[in-house]
């Protein structure tokens, strides 16, 4: 992959999850860090607890990033199904780009949450009920398992690698970014709860997924327009 695709994503993941992922994934974190959090756990404990959480929802997001670059080596088979699939992705990110500044409820429209079903609530139930810490990490794989926008343009975005093993890597790189906001937001609750700065990240959020959606699309254009151009195993 590209140093500089790489970094976006970083950045993108990073900034994103401050704004985006604490609105929409927070009352689950809040919800264990005062259900199945015992005050009198040692800090060492709780913080083991937070991070198998974490790490949880990464390791869905690494087995989704392997299936959709799976899937994506399938259909991208020359130039012209490969810049398909770029400006697909690129125009996703300028779609999520808007939502996340306000322009567009596109991200609200595409996160019909599954958490009504029977058979989440049941199982939800079940691992919120419980204090061993190889629940923490179960809930964290259930709550990877959740609709997200943001997280659909990634699984895009590792489709687009057309490589199991990047897709695996580039959802790998995104779930680690949101690691910082995911895991402190346990401890630290109040802080993210002020509007100003998660206004201000959300913000920035929005305009480095809009530029890189445009920096995808424009390398969509290039596949289907420049013959010549030659197919990398992977795209980012």
């Amino acid at each position: 992959m590209e140093s500089i695709s790489v970094l976006t994503i970083i950045s993108i993941a990073f900034l994103g999850s401050f704004g985006h992922c604490i609105g929409m994934c927070g009352g689950i974190v809040v919800a264990y860090s005062s259900t199945k959090i015992n005050t009198g756990w040692s800090r060492s404990k709780q913080s083991m607890s937070h991070a198998l959480y974490s790490f949880g929802r990464i390791t869905t997001y690494i087995i989704l990033g392997f299936i959709f670059g799976l899937v994506g080596g399938v259909v991208t088979f020359d130039n012209m199904t490969s810049g398909i699939l770029l400006l697909f992705t690129g125009s996703m990110m300028v779609l999520v780009g808007l939502s996340l500044s306000g322009k567009l409820k596109f991200l609200t429209n595409l996160e019909h949450s599954v958490s009504k079903s029977p058979i989440y609530q049941k199982t939800f139930r079940s691992l919120i009920g419980s204090d061993t810490l190889l629940s923490f990490y179960l809930l964290g794989m259930l709550n990877g398992l959740l609709p997200c926008g943001f997280v659909y343009v990634f699984a895009i975005t590792a489709a687009s690698t057309g490589s199991p093993l990047w897709g695996a890597v580039v959802m790998m790189i995104f779930g680690l970014s949101t690691l910082p906001a995911m895991f402190s937001l346990g401890f630290f609750v109040g802080i993210f709860k002020q509007i100003a700065i998660r206004t201000l990240f959300i913000n920035i959020a929005a305009i480095l997924v809009i530029a890189f959606g445009i920096y995808i699309m424009y390398n969509g254009y290039e596949y289907i327009t420049d013959p010549s151009k030659i197919i990398l195993s992977c795209h980012i």
